[in-house]
């Protein structure tokens, strides 16, 4: 278990300890008793509710928690497919992206970012438990689970400036840099590096007659 763990059990458990004890005796409520009482039912729960809390925020920044849900087997199988050359495997055989690649390409960016992605990450949840989701079966999931909008360019650029020598030297980086930072060609475009998942969006234009090979994403009433 994490450290943050280990504090939220100590903190449960010292409670549950204190409580038992004033529970089994029954002392006089002396100020000693008073502040431990304190301690165990507002102190200590606080602290086990707010480690807790940021242990499981943390744990669903790795991949396996984007994994666990049986929709997202196809694309968890192929970003962690060693022999996969597609973005999404590459990126997760990158030692930057680690245990957190799904994660780090698909938060939002900027000061309220974290906060965000955990609001967008229940939204999924929602849909899994509540909406259509988690009664598909894996066929169906692939063909019918979209990103909620296209794929911001700028999460690209956080790590691909656009301004370093290797990526300059690219003639195609050169022509289609202006383009590429105010969205008007995707970086994930057929064009340029093709689809983060390109299997999905195989499926997806198969089921919904649209055509693949276009740099923009379908509408949500194309993908209905």
């Amino acid at each position: 278990m994490s450290g943050l763990s280990w504090i939220t059990v100590i903190a449960a458990g010292s409670a549950v300890a204190i409580l038992g004890v004033y529970w089994l005796k029954q002392p006089a409520l002396t100020i000693a008793w008073r502040l431990l009482l304190f301690v165990a039912i507002a102190a200590l729960p606080t602290l086990a509710a707010g480690t807790s809390t940021v242990a499981s925020l943390e744990r669903t920044t790795n991949r396996d928690f984007c994994g666990s849900c049986h929709v997202m087997d196809a694309h968890y199988a192929d970003a962690t497919d060693p022999q996969s050359q597609s973005l999404a495997a590459r990126h997760t055989r990158n030692a930057m992206f680690g245990e957190k690649s799904c994660y780090k390409c698909h938060a939002n960016y900027g000061m309220y970012g974290y906060v965000l992605t955990k609001m967008d990450g229940m939204g999924h949840v929602r849909h899994y438990y509540f909406g259509e989701y988690g009664d598909l079966t894996l066929d169906e999931a692939v063909q019918k689970i979209h990103i909620k909008k296209p794929f911001p360019n700028s999460t690209c650029l956080e790590c691909h400036a656009g301004t370093g020598k290797l990526w300059q030297a690219v003639p195609d980086h050169r022509a289609a840099g202006d383009a590429a930072r105010s969205g008007r060609v995707s970086c994930s475009s057929v064009g340029c590096h093709g689809a983060a998942h390109p299997f999905s969006k195989a499926a997806h234009a198969k089921a919904h007659s649209w055509n693949m090979w276009s740099p923009t994403y379908p509408t949500q009433e194309a993908l209905q």
